[in-house]
């Protein structure tokens, strides 16, 4: 699959991947710190973005998916930097093809299953009547009656736009998107230790790194670093920007 991708800068590559229902521009304040010293290349996971939809979505296929592009742009042993989901697909790109790759940044995520957390979500975004919806701020509306945190609907949102039939639609593939979210859930696997320098930064309000997962981390990653942004949830890089720009360029320039 061909990824869609927004590049910037010049220099040695990075890749930056988003999250869940995300997009290459949610990591846009990192890529524009970055981009004065590396060619940063920002990426649409599939059913994604502007990126192709498929009914096949799993951290194997995705980190495929990272490898071709990789492979189809020449670029030389990249960096990769990933939130949350995201995270977990830079995790299985250096595990699997280790030797295509650079130093890693892991933002707010470790390598094991998670529980189900976006019931809500998924309830709200597929009890939107697309073609009924009169407004931005109609699906808006709508959506808080199952999300009532504003800058979460607002993340969701950012996906809404006007098709080619003047019609509401989103850019990510909800459906997909549902029917795999055990897929999205699931751990990150390796056959044999991943010797890769990685760097694993996690928000200090956030459980999605706990102490019970580093001995998963340490076992499959066993040159792993971590640090924390205090005052920073799972949405450190939106809510503490300085810092994690500053955390991830340091880590990047003293590979």
């Amino acid at each position: 699959m061909k990824l869609f991708s927004k590049v910037k800068g010049c220099g040695e590559p990075v890749i930056l991947i988003h999250g869940l229902f995300g997009s290459a521009d949610n990591l846009s304040k990192l890529s524009r710190a970055l981009s004065e010293h590396y060619e940063v290349h920002s990426l649409d996971a599939r059913n994604h973005g502007r990126s192709p939809f498929s009914a096949e979505m799993n951290y194997a296929l995705m980190a495929e998916d990272v490898h071709s592009y990789i492979k189809d742009n020449r670029l030389i042993r990249p960096k990769l930097i990933g939130h949350s989901m995201g995270g977990k697909i830079v995790m299985d790109v250096a595990a699997t093809f280790p030797e295509s790759v650079g130093c890693v940044i892991v933002a707010d995520i470790a390598p094991v299953k998670y529980e189900p957390h976006h019931t809500k979500i998924f309830e709200g975004l597929r009890s939107l009547d697309l073609k009924a919806l009169s407004s931005r701020s109609d699906a808006d509306q709508k959506l808080s009656l199952f999300i009532s945190e504003m800058p979460i609907r607002q993340f969701l949102l950012k996906n809404l736009y006007k098709n080619s039939a003047g019609e509401f639609d989103w850019r990510f593939n909800l459906n997909a998107l549902f029917e795999n979210y055990s897929n999205i859930l699931a751990g990150v696997s390796t056959d044999k230790p991943c010797r890769k320098n990685i760097l694993f930064i996690a928000g200090a309000a956030s459980d999605y790194i706990l102490p019970s997962h580093r001995e998963k981390i340490k076992s499959m990653f066993p040159k792993a670093e971590f640090k924390k942004i205090v005052g920073a949830t799972h949405w450190l890089h939106a809510e503490k920007p300085e810092i994690f720009n500053a955390l991830c360029l340091g880590f990047l320039l003293s590979e």
